[in-house]
């Protein structure tokens, strides 16, 4: 089939290296300009520069929506659209341009996590597993008919980077099986069930702060899920900014203020937390590497010196 590619970053320049090996013919890219937003300097592989390599037309669109772009497309005469890591809105005269539709590949097991950063919220949700879907593209975001979907599991102590390497594997090989279960005329593909479907926004500066009513088990995850290369969860210490690089739950309980700075176990330093921190009966956040506001990282019985004082969401 003849083949035009939406697509960005890695996500985007796997799945066209699966097109490209495939029996398909890739006749167009259309891609994003390089942003300077902090995730997408994350996982930044150029699909733009992969379709070069291979003589691929590149087609470069902030967003697709003008005229020029739909004479192009109208032109090439695709068979089908494949959208991968695609950031805004593709209208449905584009769409709908393709003789067989448009497939779109999202990496979580929709309906659940349509949206943004699918891992790293399904990652704080402790979800026991996560994946990729490959659907029919509509007028919602994400809602479209099921083709295919694949899962993996999520590891007990798997962080977003260890699921955004599971999950990559899944583009390339689910996205040339789906092309396949279009080739051979299947239509009938699964209606997601909207009652439970979830839809998450990007993932902001405010999404990193550590709230320390939260329980040891949700801050545990949401430093795995904000661990390198994303920019990390952080608090404060004394009015300064001060990044959570590595924690885990503590072994024993402890009891008073969440926040409290309290106690040395095993290579971390203990710190209250939870909303019935007052009963004594939660684990704390065990953290055991911090970051200070100079950038500087820490074994955290190296920064925190002395017990007592507290850790604070906000200056």
């Amino acid at each position: 089939m003849r083949v035009v590619m939406f697509g960005f970053q890695t996500w985007g320049h796997r799945t066209l290296e699966a097109l490209l090996a495939s029996h398909h013919d890739v006749v167009a890219v259309v891609t994003h300009p390089p942003g300077e937003g902090v995730y997408e300097k994350v996982w930044s592989d150029s699909v733009a520069e992969l379709a070069e390599a291979n003589g691929v037309e590149v087609i470069v669109r902030e967003r697709p929506d003008d005229d020029e772009l739909f004479e192009r497309l109208t032109e090439l005469d695709p068979d089908v659209v494949v959208a991968t890591n695609w950031r805004t809105w593709i209208p449905p005269r584009i769409f709908g341009l393709p003789k067989r539709g448009t497939l779109n590949v999202h990496d979580s097991l929709l309906p659940a996590y349509a949206g943004f950063s699918p891992l790293i919220w399904a990652l704080i949700n402790d979800e026991p597993e996560v994946g990729v879907t490959a659907h029919m593209m509509d007028d919602t975001l994400d809602a479209g008919p099921i083709v295919l979907q694949r899962a993996v599991p999520v590891g007990p102590r798997d962080t977003s980077a260890d699921l955004f390497a599971k999950t990559l594997a899944l583009f390339g090989p689910i996205t040339v099986d789906g092309l396949a279960e279009i080739e051979a005329g299947r239509t009938d593909f699964a209606v997601q069930d909207r009652t439970n479907a979830s839809f998450f926004h990007k993932r902001a500066e405010e999404d990193l702060r550590v709230d320390w009513t939260w329980s040891a088990q949700e801050l545990d995850r949401l430093v795995r899920a904000q661990s390198a290369p994303y920019p990390s969860a952080f608090c404060f210490h004394r009015g300064k900014r001060l990044e959570i690089v590595a924690a885990r739950v503590s072994e024993a309980k402890y009891g008073g203020t969440p926040g409290r700075i309290f106690y040395r176990e095993g290579d971390g330093v203990a710190i209250v937390a939870g909303p019935e921190a007052r009963r004594g009966r939660n684990h704390a956040l065990l953290v055991t590497r911090v970051r200070t506001a100079d950038g500087t990282e820490l074994a955290a019985h190296d920064y925190f010196k002395h017990m007592g004082g507290y850790l604070t969401s906000r200056p």
